[in-house]
């Protein structure tokens, strides 16, 4: 069960379809992190950090002209996420995929974000779109590599710059976290997963999503050709709201825990 019983009433249609429903895919976004408290990567542009924008770390050219500065504030933001806990939206999904799993049926979660929360929920992930700030590889060969946590001190800023450690495999290249970089492509296994499971869902649930961030946000909207019900979960509307069947206006962390309790007590 959800972690906690929930009033909050949801539309017989939306109710009806999640019922219904075998095959279900869902596409989250920031949102839904930022209920558990993680930053944005503009909140997190804090203190002595205000003075740069996303180009100056989030970019290959960035890692490139300054790799100690880029790895730093990763380290930093990788601490952050370290500190929270997925909320009831996570544990709702989560729940959700296991009650269709149990009866042969799926829930695929294809995210936009790159922390752990859903996996930390007990959810299966198909898909991290913008990468994983947990994962890392070699800036040059591609080689994955491991390299220790960071350290969780609850910093509100990040140390002194340090360089990041050199690849062990081609002996030159700098590790660097495994997240998608403004200007370079999506993983593509990643979104043809997520495309097939867009396709061939009968229910697609967009949660938590500003619809921005493309070519990612347009992934949901494959569903349509096939006609399948399209819910959005957010509080507020998004560039994605017009396209989409049904749209609860509430957070994830609510809407999705009165969701799965409403299917649970069939």
């Amino acid at each position: 069960m959800p972690d906690e019983p929930s009033a909050m009433p949801l539309p017989h249609e939306v109710l009806d379809l999640a019922r219904a429903a075998r095959h279900v895919a869902v596409f989250s976004g920031a949102g839904i992190s930022a209920e558990s408290g993680v930053p944005t990567f503009r909140e997190v542009q804090r203190g002595l950090w205000e003075q740069y924008s996303a180009q100056d770390l989030a970019t290959p050219e960035a890692f490139e002209n300054d790799p100690a500065l880029v790895h730093t504030w990763y380290r930093w933001r990788a601490a952050l996420i370290q500190q929270v806990s997925p909320n009831p939206g996570h544990r709702a999904l989560a729940q959700w995929q296991r009650r269709l799993a149990a009866g042969g049926g799926s829930l695929s979660i294809s995210t936009q974000n790159v922390d752990d929360l859903h996996e930390r929920a007990g959810a299966e992930v198909l898909a991290h779109l913008h990468g994983r700030i947990t994962a890392h590889h070699c800036h040059e060969c591609g080689a994955p590599a491991q390299i220790t946590a960071p350290h969780d001190d609850g910093a509100d800023e990040p140390g002194e710059p340090e360089d990041p450690p050199v690849c062990q495999v081609c002996q030159e290249g700098l590790i660097r976290p495994s997240v998608v970089w403004f200007g370079e492509p999506l993983p593509m296994a990643d979104f043809e997963n997520t495309a097939e499971a867009m396709r061939s869902a009968d229910l697609i649930l967009v949660v938590g999503t500003s619809g921005l961030v493309q070519p990612a946000a347009s992934l949901p909207l494959l569903g349509m050709e096939r006609g399948t019900p399209l819910i959005e979960i957010n509080p507020e509307p998004t560039e994605l709201s017009d396209a989409m069947h049904h749209r609860l206006r509430g957070p994830a962390g609510e809407v999705l825990p009165a969701l799965v309790q409403a299917l649970e007590v069939d």
